[in-house]
C-alpha cells in the first residue's frame, strides 16, 4: 500500500515538475531578457536610477550641508530633491519593464506615475522661477540684492511644489491595475471618461512644457540683450550651468510629450512604433533626473580643472560659483547706479 502510494505521489511529482518547467521555459522564452530591445532599456533605466541617486544624493549632502543656505542653493538643493524622490522609485517601474506583470499593487501604480509627474512639473517649475531670478537680478539688481532672501526663496519653492502636486493629481485618479492575459497591468484607464485623456494629455504638455519654455526664452532673451556689453558675459559659466539645464529639460521631455499626443490618435499610426515611442520617451525623461548633477559637475569648471579636483569640489563650485558671480554683478550695477543718483 505505501509503495503505490509512493509511486502515485512519485509520478504526481514528476507531472508538476513537468508542468512547473513549461511554465518558466515559457516565461523565460517571453520574458525581457530573450528581446535585445527591452534588455538594452533595461541596463540603461538600471544604469540612470544609481547614477540619480549617487548623483543627486551628493547634490543634496552639498547643498543642504556643506555649503551655507543662500538663494541659489535653494533652487538646486529643491531640484536635486525632486530627482532623488523620483529616482527612488524608478525601480518599480525597472521590475515592470522586466516582467511585464505589475504585482506592487494598486497604490503603487498611483504612486509611482504621480511621483513622476511631480518631478516633472516641480523641475520645470523650478527652472522657470530660476530662469525669473537671474532676468530680475540683471534688470533690477538693487531691489533684487534687497529683496532676494532665503525666507522669501523657500516660499516660492514650497508654491512650486504644491502647484506640482497638484497638476499630478490624475494619476492618482486614473492609474489602474487589471489582468490582462493572466498578467497584471498598471496602465491609465480613461474608458469611463475618454476626453479626459485628451484633455489630460494636452494640459500637461501646455502647463508643463509650452507656457514654461516660453517664459524661460523670455527670460534668457531679457538677459542676453542686457548684458551684451557687460563684462559678466566673459565669465559666463552660471549661465552656462542653467542653459545646459534647460536644454536638457527640452531635449529629454519633448519625445515624451510627442509620443503622449500621437497616442490620442493612436488609429492613424503603427501601434508597436507607438508603443516603443513610448518607451523611449519615458526613458529620455527618466534621464533627466540624473543629467542634473552630471551638468552641475561637467559645467561647473574650465575642463582642465575637472581632472584636478574632486568630484564634490566640482559640484560646489558650480554652485557656489553662480552666487559669487550674480553678488559680483549686483554689487558693481548697485555702485554705478549710487554714482548716477550722485552725478543727479
Amino acid at each position: 500500500m505505501d509503495r503505490v502510494q509512493g509511486k502515485r505521489k512519485f509520478k504526481m511529482w514528476n507531472r508538476l515538475n513537468v508542468v512547473f518547467t513549461k511554465l518558466n521555459s515559457e516565461q523565460l522564452h517571453s520574458s525581457c531578457f530573450k528581446d535585445i530591445n527591452c534588455f538594452a532599456l533595461v541596463i540603461v533605466n538600471i544604469i540612470m536610477f544609481f547614477l540619480g541617486i549617487l548623483g543627486n544624493g551628493i547634490v543634496i549632502w552639498i547643498a543642504g550641508l556643506k555649503m551655507s543656505k543662500t538663494v541659489n542653493t535653494t533652487w538646486y538643493l529643491s531640484l536635486a530633491v525632486s530627482d532623488f524622490m523620483f529616482c527612488t522609485i524608478h525601480p518599480f517601474n525597472i521590475a515592470y519593464m522586466i516582467s511585464q506583470d505589475w504585482t506592487f499593487g494598486l497604490f503603487m501604480c498611483k504612486f509611482t506615475s504621480f511621483m513622476m509627474f511631480v518631478n516633472m512639473f516641480s523641475s520645470i517649475f523650478l527652472l522657470v522661477v530660476i530662469s525669473v531670478d537671474r532676468s530680475v537680478s540683471v534688470i533690477f539688481p538693487v531691489l533684487a540684492q534687497n529683496q532676494r532672501t532665503v525666507n522669501k526663496a523657500s516660499g516660492v519653492v514650497i508654491l512650486a511644489w504644491v502647484l506640482s502636486l497638484a497638476l499630478s493629481i490624475p494619476s492618482i485618479i486614473f492609474r489602474d491595475v487589471q489582468s490582462h492575459i493572466g498578467k497584471s497591468v498598471c496602465f491609465n484607464n480613461y474608458t469611463a471618461n475618454p476626453y479626459s485623456h485628451k484633455s489630460i494629455a494636452v494640459s500637461r504638455f501646455v502647463f508643463g512644457f509650452v507656457i514654461p519654455f516660453i517664459v524661460i526664452i523670455a527670460c534668457y532673451s531679457i538677459i542676453m540683450l542686457k548684458l551684451r556689453n557687460n563684462r559678466m558675459m566673459k565669465s559666463s559659466k552660471p549661465l552656462k550651468v542653467m542653459t545646459a539645464l534647460v536644454a536638457t529639460f527640452f531635449i529629454c521631455w519633448l519625445p515624451y510629450h510627442f509620443f503622449v499626443l500621437l497616442e490620442l490618435n493612436q488609429s492613424h499610426f503603427n501601434k508597436d512604433l507607438l508603443s516603443f515611442g513610448l518607451q523611449i520617451g519615458t526613458i529620455m525623461a527618466t534621464a533627466n533626473s540624473f543629467l542634473n548633477p552630471v551638468l552641475y559637475v561637467f559645467m561647473g569648471n574650465d575642463f582642465r580643472k575637472k581632472f584636478k579636483s574632486s568630484l564634490l569640489s566640482k559640484i560646489e563650485n558650480a554652485m557656489a560659483e553662480e552666487g559669487r558671480t550674480t553678488s559680483r554683478y549686483l554689487s558693481r550695477s548697485s555702485s554705478v547706479e549710487g554714482r548716477a543718483s550722485t552725478h543727479i
